[in-house]
């Protein structure tokens, strides 16, 4: 599939700024019309699309619209409030139904929205399914809609947080409680910011609640999984024993030890990667991660006889791979963590209940569970461009990146790649020469801005 031809889905849904360009209403209603169209073909009965969101103020507007295109094409609606994205997954599978929908932008700012569509299966729509909808978007729709006798209902599901909060709970090992843990968490006031801390509650722990004060602009602003320094010194100033942090969706998690270190998703995933194959738990010893994953996550799986598998950035890349080839456990450094026994995505909630589960399992502190290997070096640059395409294309940009990974030799390697969500290139290099390796990214990212 030819991604540049991609109008509206990026790299995890359709994103962007709400209200503006395809998050306009009238934009929205007309993806709803399309995605629900492509629901019902074979089909001889009204579909059902459940619908979750997060907590930004364009939320209403972005459920509104969608809500009334998949009405007027003959969808019925369960509403689900706001739930992080593997709830949305998981719902799909337990009310059988037949499309999901989770209305975020994840970590972006509060200005921002999107919308991801989840299969009957509850995984994320395949890139094919993707563009048939965007095919249809280009389209006039008036004749595909309902007839008045058929539009279809909608109706708000009693309890979903609750029924989510108990799901999560049971993926928990049997037997084991958190009694004795002073727990700091970090809900980005985002969509787990009730979920989150009645599941950790429940199960024993002492829980000391940040960013579960939702406003509707407050998302992802100075905390969460991205923004983790508040955290870190709440971590310890109250002598907790692990902080937890969430994204905006709740599909993602950063951990910080009791002594202020952060623990992102290569050190969670390479942890529970080992502990399930001592316990007999990891189907195959295959770990998946992205291209962007740490070199010392590769070099610790393999000394445990692990083998690391890398696919294209995107947790859906990720689950893709794992389906294709029966792994259970994979990831990204951000914090997607997918394990596939509980959940179709990342869940971050499920993933801190794991790596909480080591600790108590193990008797040891989050500085240890959380540090299995030294990450080498990795610098992360970031480039504001008007057109991605155009630059990285271009002959002087692509010697440019030749000459530097001749430089860099068999030490470290070079992803330049154009942000799925973002107008951003990206630059990562990485090696064992801390100093070679900030001047390689210096000089790229130098490259961009003069073009």
């Amino acid at each position: 599939m030819n991604k540049s031809k991609r109008q509206f889905f990026g790299t995890d849904g359709i994103r962007g700024r709400a209200n503006q360009g395809k998050l306009t209403p009238a934009s929205l209603v007309k993806i709803a019309q399309a995605a629900a169209i492509v629901c019902r073909q074979k089909r001889s009965t009204q579909p059902t699309v459940v619908i979750g969101k997060d907590t930004r103020l364009s939320s209403y507007m972005v459920e509104s619209a969608l809500a009334s295109g998949f009405l007027s094409a003959g969808m019925r609606v369960t509403y689900l409030g706001p739930v992080p994205t593997p709830a949305v997954s998981m719902f799909i599978r337990s009310l059988r139904a037949d499309l999901g929908v989770m209305i975020s932008a994840s970590h972006n700012p509060p200005e921002d929205n999107g919308i991801k569509f989840f299969n009957s299966d509850g995984f994320k729509l395949c890139d094919d399914k993707e563009l048939e909808i965007e095919s249809l978007c280009q389209q006039a729709l008036d004749d595909s809609l309902a007839d008045a006798p058929a539009l279809a209902k909608a109706k708000r599901l009693q309890d979903a947080q609750g029924r989510y909060v108990e799901y999560a709970k049971n993926t928990f090992p049997r037997g084991q409680r958190l009694e004795g843990l002073k727990i700091v968490l970090d809900c980005a006031n985002g969509a787990t910011y009730k979920i989150a801390p009645l599941v950790l509650w429940e199960l024993g722990a002492e829980i000391i609640p940040i960013g579960v004060d939702p406003d509707g602009t407050n998302i992802n602003v100075n905390c969460g999984a991205t923004a983790t320094e508040t955290l870190r010194a709440r971590v310890l100033e109250e002598h907790a024993d692990i902080g937890i942090a969430l994204d905006g969706d709740g599909d993602r998690v950063i951990i910080v030890d009791e002594k202020g270190q952060t623990v992102d998703g290569d050190a969670i995933l390479g942890r529970i990667a080992t502990y399930w194959q001592e316990i007999d738990k990891l189907a195959k010893p295959v770990v998946v991660a992205t291209v962007m994953s740490n070199l010392g996550l590769e070099r610790y799986l393999e000394k445990a006889g692990i083998k690391l598998e890398r696919t294209q950035v995107g947790d859906r890349y990720v689950v893709e791979c794992m389906r294709k080839h029966g792994y259970n456990l994979g990831g990204e450094q951000s914090g997607h963590v997918v394990l596939s026994d509980y959940a179709t995505t990342g869940d971050g909630i499920i993933s801190a209940l794991q790596f909480l589960a080591i600790m108590c399992r193990k008797k040891q502190p989050a500085s240890v569970v959380g540090h299995p290997f030294t990450p080498v070096p990795q610098i992360l640059t970031n480039v504001r461009v008007q057109n991605a395409n155009d630059v990285l294309a271009s002959i002087s940009f692509q010697e440019a990146i030749k000459k530097e990974e001749r430089l860099l030799g068999d030490n470290g390697r070079i992803l330049v790649r154009k942000s799925g969500t973002e107008p951003l290139i990206r630059i990562m290099v990485e090696g064992d020469n801390r100093d070679l390796i900030s001047e390689i990214g210096q000089r790229l990212a130098q490259k961009i801005e003069k073009a």
